[in-house]
């Protein structure tokens, strides 16, 4: 696989990270210590570089239309300004990914696919533009990926720092921006989209920018935020808030092989919608069956009740029978107990369940619980 580099890349050499793999991105995984990183985003606030994750435009008088049809969320109702989380599905109902999608305008719209997604995720959009009614849509689909960088300040000190690099007159812009909304905002002297949405679990703001400018805003970001206990933040503890969070990850909660209501996401899904979408049938018939509900395997919270965590792929028991499978585990450093996201079969899915996770041979007694496993308080 071709190792691909992000634009802020020689500053993590500098800042001593060390490095891994992500959807065929290097990536920071640590500065220093995980643990401390996962704390100041909890108490503080972090630094992210998600600049590995994909950007595509959807433009032209169809652009509501369209993704209507090519997601499985009802895009046209959402209002200039704000955002939605929503799925793109295969025609069987299999999960291609999870996405966030900007309206930018009333015929624009900005939508955010998972690093390893990208590519895939904008050939399905180039694709399915000119599908889904006679002609095609009037839109235009264009990757701008390759282009654009993304920084995440996360935590409860990421309002004021923002504050501190954006003029006064802009301010209640900043301040007053809803969750899951966006807006254009000069930022280091710099026009920038800014963004209220994360992936922590903490209050935090994601900020597109061009990759020649991403340097730049990297060091201004550190040098001011220092003051409010701001650090750079590396995939680790990236993966260890979402998982307290309780937000899936493309590639172990969510898949082809999945589906949304197994997921917990039936709510996602708009069969309401009067228009066709790619998928509508067949999640229409998983939904009447009660997948994830009635039958098959639901996504489940697991709170370990001894010291030892279970991992992704080890079998979740019920009396020494397999009736699930671990897809995200570790201890929680917010919570002090391990904590795990799993599937198990729907019969054993309620909170309060007693289960086991066969650690290499071990059963280690864990509990069903309602996720998230940690939520912030407002």
């Amino acid at each position: 696989m071709t190792e691909n580099y992000t634009a802020l890349y020689e500053q993590h050499k500098i800042a001593g990270a060390s490095f891994t793999d992500f959807g065929g991105w290097q990536m920071p995984l640590k500065y220093s210590s995980e643990l401390a990183e996962h704390h100041a985003v909890r108490n503080a606030a972090g630094l992210f570089d998600l600049s590995h994750m994909g950007e595509v435009w959807v433009s032209g008088p169809d652009a509501a239309a369209f993704l209507d049809y090519a997601l499985a969320g009802k895009l046209s109702a959402v209002t200039v300004g704000k955002a939605k989380y929503s799925l793109i599905c295969d025609e069987d109902g299999g999960i291609i990914d999870d996405l966030i999608s900007y309206r930018r305008g009333e015929e624009k719209y900005l939508v955010v696919p998972n690093a390893g997604n990208a590519v895939v995720v904008a050939a399905a959009l180039a694709e399915r533009a000119g599908a889904g009614k006679e002609g095609g849509f009037d839109v235009t689909v264009e990757d701008a990926s390759a282009e654009t960088s993304l920084i995440a300040v996360q935590g409860p000190n990421a309002e004021a720092i923002l504050l501190t690099l954006v003029p006064a007159e802009q301010h209640s812009l900043v301040a007053e921006l809803k969750y899951y909304a966006a807006v254009e905002v000069q930022i280091n002297g710099q026009e920038l989209l800014l963004a209220r949405t994360g992936y922590t679990g903490e209050d935090g703001f994601e900020i597109y920018v061009p990759n020649d400018d991403a340097p730049g805003l990297w060091e201004k970001l550190l040098e001011t935020g220092s003051a409010h206990g701001l650090v750079p933040a590396g995939l680790a503890c990236r993966d260890s808030l979402r998982l307290e969070a309780g937000m899936p990850l493309y590639g172990n909660e969510l898949s082809r092989e999945g589906n949304p209501y197994a997921a917990g996401l039936g709510p996602v899904v708009s069969l309401a919608k009067e228009s066709d979408f790619v998928g509508k049938p067949a999640l229409g018939d998983l939904k009447a069956a009660g997948v994830g509900s009635t039958r098959g395997r639901k996504l489940v919270g697991l709170k370990g009740l001894g010291r030892r965590a279970g991992r992704s792929h080890y079998a979740v028991l019920k009396e020494g029978n397999v009736v699930g499978e671990v897809t995200s585990g570790q201890p929680s450093p917010t919570l002090g107990y391990p904590i795990a996201m799993a599937y198990v079969d729907v019969e054993h899915a309620a909170p309060g369940t007693a289960l086991d996770i066969d650690l290499r041979g071990k059963a280690e007694p864990f509990e069903v619980v309602a996720l998230p496993f940690y939520k912030r308080q407002k």
